[in-house]
C-alpha cells in the first residue's frame, strides 16, 4: 500500500466520523428544541427523545472500517408529568406529559459530539499538511 492510499484512508475514516457526529448533533438539537413541547391533544404523548446509534462498515475500496450514523431509536423512558389543570394538553386528572428530554444530558452529549467532530477535523487538517509536505519534498 502506498503513502497516498494511507492518506486517502485516513481522510475517509475521519470524514465518516465528521458525518456521523454531524448527524448526532442534529438529533441532539432536535431533542433540545422539543424539550418543553406538549402533546397536540389532551392526555396525548409529547415528543419522545431520540437516541442516535452508530454503525461500523467496511469500505471495500479503501479496505478500512468507517463509521456512520445508524438507526435513530426512541428513548423508552417515561415522560415527565406535571400537574397543570389549566393546560390544554392536560389529561382528565390535570396532568400534562412533557418529553423525556433532560437538557443537561443533551448539552453534555452535544459537547462530546462537538469534541469528536473537532478531533476528526484535526485528523483531516493534519493529513492535508502531511500531503502538502510530501508534495513540497517531491518538488525539491
Amino acid at each position: 500500500m502506498t503513502d497516498s492510499a494511507d492518506f486517502l484512508r485516513s481522510m475517509s475514516i475521519a470524514t465518516s466520523g465528521l458525518r456521523a457526529q454531524a448527524g448526532r448533533m442534529r438529533v441532539i438539537s432536535e431533542n433540545i428544541a422539543n424539550a418543553d413541547s406538549t402533546a397536540q391533544t389532551p392526555g396525548g404523548d409529547p415528543y419522545r427523545r431520540k437516541v442516535p446509534t452508530f454503525t461500523s462498515e467496511l469500505d471495500r475500496s479503501l479496505d478500512a472500517q468507517v463509521v456512520s450514523l445508524g438507526r435513530i431509536k426512541p428513548d423508552t423512558s417515561s415522560f415527565r408529568l406535571k400537574y397543570e389543570p389549566g393546560n390544554p394538553a392536560a389529561d382528565s386528572s390535570g396532568n400534562v406529559k412533557y418529553p423525556n428530554v433532560n437538557s443537561l444530558v443533551e448539552m453534555t452529549d452535544m459537547r462530546e459530539a462537538q469534541r469528536s467532530y473537532e478531533a476528526n477535523l484535526n485528523i483531516i487538517s493534519a493529513t492535508r499538511r502531511m500531503i502538502q509536505r510530501t508534495l513540497d519534498i517531491l518538488k525539491a
